[in-house]
């Protein structure tokens, strides 16, 4: 076999000094680092460009300004109505009054979250006006400034409890107002508003409301709106059935399952084989694209030196069994190197732009958390943060619970042998043709086998103990595949070693059949092979 490890290395150092493999070798983990940074890179991603939405609201159920209005206006009058029993001789302020009104109603107008710090400091403001216009005394009229200014923000708070909310958004700032359509229409295309939001009087019957805007807004935006509307819809409904919020979210309940798993001695172990399993699926896919794509590569370089004649060279000196292990070996080498470039170098690159992308500083996320619920986002999201942060410790338990050592090491046995296995019979389909077009007749048989692999392997993840399931685990032709999505689910030892040592046989099998169409086959040229004429050249004596 001293001859087959030169066939490796010429193999092995050909292939990896192609421009092609080096290419692939740098551009695959860019690529992979890339699909797994670029959700992150998007969301971290702001738009440049501040949309100020109009939203008019016939329902009631979010625009409270003209509520709000009224209740300034009642808050000023009782006001001017306590100042006038303590001041005797008051002269008339009606007009004072109505510019306080005024001024207070403009900040009602502009809805945000500073809003009732707005008012307070507003009625103070002009209250001042008030008093250094008419020169009078600072107490008790300062007492009583104080007094109704302290009560705007509670009145602003008590509305913006009971009524709805669209939040704000790094990108987009909610307006309320009180446009009609021709208004708003004029508003969007003067450039005022970017769009505006139409809420209908009977939303909670129809269901339905109208965005309109010069170009379309973009599928977050809308999410967003749609969103909103629907949860304080919703609670509207629960609020007219006298249904009170807090006692409907404490009636939520989220169930962790603990699935505890006896093994063999009796012991009770968790098992949490989620992660393992999407592992192993992914393990299992990874296994079915190695095989089509290096086990075409040794049958592309059969054929190219099949039809150059260099085999005839290099047969006077190499049995066609070595020449056989030296190309599948070779090739099985190349393939191990690329993917531990790419294990490696994907690593490293995803590492470095989530370091990049994600703030290394927390009190910057917990400025943006701050600033969310800030702008109203974090209304009835307890009980989803609870049970995100349910979910995530579940995610570490499942990472933490794999036995790595067994899905590392069975993934190297099965990714070797079934490479091995099939790679033999692309090195043969690949020494009985003449060109490429002719190899698809003989394809079949081995594409059939992967093809109904990955469908099981899909059925295994909802019945890991099916027969269908079991028999293809142990079917060395399937068993690459499948017996990986099993592992995590737990299998007994010995139908592990079973299919194991079935694979190892099988290969050895293959790796002779496949000699025996080789040695035949790789020196004849110009003539149509059927299956009947490879059952001869396999029964020819050496």
């Amino acid at each position: 076999m001293n001859k087959a490890k030169y066939i490796v290395k010429r193999e092995y150092i050909s292939r990896v000094k192609k421009k092609t493999f080096l290419l692939m070798t740098l551009i695959g983990p860019v690529l992979f680092a890339g699909l797994l940074a670029a959700p992150v890179w998007f969301a971290t991603m702001e738009d440049s460009e501040t949309k100020h939405i109009a939203v008019i609201d016939s329902s009631g159920i979010f625009d409270y300004t003209k509520v709000l209005k009224e209740s300034i206006t009642l808050n000023s009058r009782r006001f001017q109505s306590e100042l006038d029993k303590y001041q005797k001789n008051l002269p008339p302020i009606g007009s004072e009054m109505k510019n306080l009104n005024d001024k207070l109603h403009l900040i009602a107008n502009n809805r945000d979250t500073l809003m009732g710090k707005n008012l307070k400091l507003g009625f103070i403001n002009e209250a001042r006006k008030i008093k250094k216009a008419h020169n009078l005394p600072q107490q008790p009229f300062d007492s009583l400034a104080t007094k109704y200014a302290n009560l705007l923000p509670l009145i602003n708070q008590r509305l913006n409890d009971v009524k709805g909310r669209i939040s704000n958004t790094s990108s987009a700032i909610f307006h309320f107002k009180d446009f009609d359509y021709k208004t708003s229409k004029e508003a969007i295309r003067n450039g005022d508003y970017y769009g505006a939001v139409f809420i209908p009087s009977n939303v909670l019957s129809s269901l339905k409301i109208q965005t309109y805007a010069q170009k379309s807004l973009s599928m977050g935006l809308r999410s967003h709106i749609k969103n909103s509307i629907e949860r304080e819809i919703e609670n509207q409904k629960l609020r007219n059935e006298g249904i009170d919020q807090e006692t409907l979210k404490n009636m939520k309940t989220s169930i962790n399952v603990a699935s505890i798993k006896i093994t063999e001695d009796g012991e009770e172990k968790e098992a949490r084989p989620e992660i393992a399993m999407i592992i192993g699926y992914v393990a299992g896919f990874l296994i079915y694209i190695s095989i089509f794509m290096f086990g075409s590569q040794v049958m592309r370089g059969v054929i190219e030196e099949k039809t150059s004649r260099i085999v005839e060279v290099i047969l006077s000196s190499v049995k066609p069994m070595q020449l056989l292990m030296g190309k599948v070996l070779g090739v099985g080498l190349v393939g191990l190197t690329q993917y531990l470039i790419w294990i490696i170098m994907t690593g490293l690159l995803t590492f470095g732009a989530f370091t990049f992308l994600v703030p290394s500083d927390v009190s910057q996320l917990q400025q943006q958390a701050t600033d969310f619920a800030g702008n109203g986002g974090m209304q009835n999201m307890a009980p989803v943060v609870e049970g995100n942060m349910g979910q995530i410790q579940d995610i570490i338990a499942s990472i933490t619970s794999v036995n790595w050592p067994l899905i590392l090491g069975t993934f190297l046995f099965f990714f070797i042998g079934g490479y091995m296995l099939y790679a033999a019979l692309f090195a043969a389909v690949g020494s009985a043709v003449d060109n490429e077009t002719d190899t698809q007749q003989f394809m079949a048989p081995i594409t059939i086998p992967l093809i109904l692999a990955l469908f099981v392997m899909i059925n295994t993840i909802n019945n890991p103990e099916s027969a269908l399931t079991f028999w293809f685990s142990i079917i060395p032709l399937t068993s690459p595949i499948v017996m990986l999505v099993r592992i995590p689910f737990g299998v007994p030892v010995w139908e592990l070693a079973l299919s194991m040592g079935l694979l190892a046989i099988t290969f050895i099998a293959m790796i002779w059949l496949a000699s025996r169409i080789y040695k035949t086959g790789i020196l004849m040229f110009g003539s149509k092979v059927s299956y009947k004429e490879l059952w001869k050249w396999i029964k020819i004596k050496d």
